[in-house]
């Protein structure tokens, strides 16, 4: 786009199209729309363009899509998807499509090969199934990145300040969540980006009787002050969650956990010393 003088920049849908066309099969996101477009400016896009998607949006055929937004609205000069993309009405427009809609409307079409990993094909669908699988560390792997929850910092119980370990507890956000267990974590301040090695429990605290799913984190190291907001970016999954005899059962697996994270991190801080610069 630079060598032509164009400006780089991504189409994205908000709400995700099939909450509309489909909602009963609507997917969790995997990401906020404002963490989309963040992780965009990131890799050099410098304009990222927000299409409210409703149900007349949605009955266009791909040749009006074509015409009436990328042409018309969008003056594409140049279109990028993967090989699976569909568009229009009923999904009745693939690649192919596009490339010759484009011909005769005069934007180019490229059709990018999909992206692997060891081996393995990256794909939503496929970092969907490994987060609710709490294979966190392989969904990392496929996102180049860790998967993260961000909140605000709620009160708690006070169960962890007086009978287990002191906690940060945040409320679901409305995202795919990682299967329940007990993870290795990395938490960040927000705004500050304070950021600090932890573990946390997603999950439902059987031990307690507590019924509502809750987002607990152990900090290793602490803030110089209690922030208002956290993002928690999931590293390594230690467990799954179970119900233990009682709250000082608990209390001496969550410092076998916190053990285990201590030296995760530790190998982790060598691995970085030796890496290339």
């Amino acid at each position: 786009a630079r060598q032509r003088g164009w400006v780089a920049a991504a189409l994205t849908f908000d709400p995700h199209p099939a909450q509309v066309v489909a909602p009963e099969r609507a997917p969790l996101m995997l990401s906020s729309l404002e963490e989309r477009c963040l992780l965009m400016r990131e890799e050099g896009i410098e304009q990222v363009l927000i299409l409210p998607f409703d149900r007349e949006l949605a009955a266009l055929s791909p040749e009006a899509f074509a015409r009436n937004i990328l042409r018309d609205k969008l003056d594409a000069r140049a279109v990028l998807v993967g090989q699976n993309f569909r568009f229009g009405y009923q999904q009745a427009g693939d690649s192919q499509t596009l490339a010759a809609l484009g011909e005769r409307l005069g934007f180019l079409t490229e059709v990018l090969p999909p992206v692997r990993v060891r081996g393995r094909a990256v794909s939503s669908s496929e970092i969907r199934r490994l987060i609710q699988a709490g294979a966190v560390a392989a969904a990392c792997r496929l996102l180049e990145r860790p998967y993260s929850l961000s909140g605000e910092v709620i009160p708690g119980r006070g169960i962890g300040s007086t009978v287990t370990v002191p906690t940060l507890n945040m409320d679901p956000p409305p995202k795919l969540l990682p299967a329940p267990g007990v993870y290795i974590t990395r938490t960040a301040s927000l705004p500050e980006e304070q950021r600090r090695p932890s573990i946390t429990n997603v999950g439902y605290r059987p031990t307690f009787g507590a019924g509502r799913l809750t987002i607990e984190t152990f900090l290793l190291e602490t803030f110089s002050a209690r922030p208002n907001a956290i993002r928690v970016e999931f590293l390594r999954r230690v467990r799954e969650e179970r119900k233990f005899a009682d709250a000082a059962a608990l209390r001496e697996q969550i410092l076998r956990d916190i053990h285990r994270a201590r030296v995760f991190f530790r190998r982790l801080r060598r691995w970085a010393g030796r890496a290339p610069v």
